[in-house]
């Protein structure tokens, strides 16, 4: 009975981990925390490429407002595929592509919302393409956001600056397409089952 306990284990010598080796309850907490720090660079490296593709998004966006602002605003539009595609500089008081331009203050606190809840969720960011369709949604919404908050008439009332106009289409900016971008793989990668924290559920 005592070689019996001596290899399988009881809770108070154990091998109850059952790998061979005797510990007590502390060696087990400490292989654990070993165990989660050896995880925790692959949760860095995620959050790392979220914040990453948030900044190059929101530095597109930023760019390309501040040149059409300066250089097409006020000006006739520019056509780039015939009547396809042209840029045209708008100020959208609205949400993405025009709509419900009576309640910008609202879009404004949805759009800060949703970035607060992007760098909450990060903590438990372990995978890839969840971080780069996070990091797409929020680098729309810190340029459409930085518009709201800057620009006139005011202070969570600003007009964001839309300029690509496609034929028969709302006149959009790179924040837009972004946010888009974003949504559609967010979407895409529930239907796979995958989650951020890395995790795949199959039906």
């Amino acid at each position: 009975m005592a070689e019996a306990e001596r290899i399988i284990g009881t809770p108070e010598t154990p091998d109850a981990d059952r790998d061979g080796q005797d510990r007590t309850g502390a060696d087990r907490a400490g292989a654990q925390e070993a165990g989660a720090a050896a995880g925790a660079p692959r949760g860095r490296r995620r959050v790392a490429v979220l914040f990453a593709v948030a900044a190059v998004a929101y530095a597109l966006d930023l760019i390309s407002k501040m040149i059409v602002v300066a250089e097409l605003e006020h000006h006739e539009p520019i056509e780039i595929v015939g009547e396809w595609l042209r840029f045209e500089a708008i100020r959208n008081a609205g949400a993405a592509f025009g709509f419900g331009e009576a309640f910008t203050v609202i879009f404004t606190l949805i759009a800060a919302a949703v970035i607060v809840v992007i760098v909450r969720l990060a903590r438990k960011l372990y995978s890839l393409p969840w971080a780069i369709a996070l990091g797409l949604l929020l680098g729309g919404a810190l340029g459409n956001l930085t518009d709201r908050i800057f620009r006139s008439p005011g202070v969570f009332r600003g007009a964001v600056v839309d300029f690509i106009a496609p034929k028969g289409f709302a006149v959009f900016n790179l924040a837009d397409s972004a946010i888009v971008c974003g949504g559609i793989l967010i979407v895409l990668l529930s239907f796979r089952g995958l989650d951020p924290d890395g995790t795949v559920h199959k039906d």
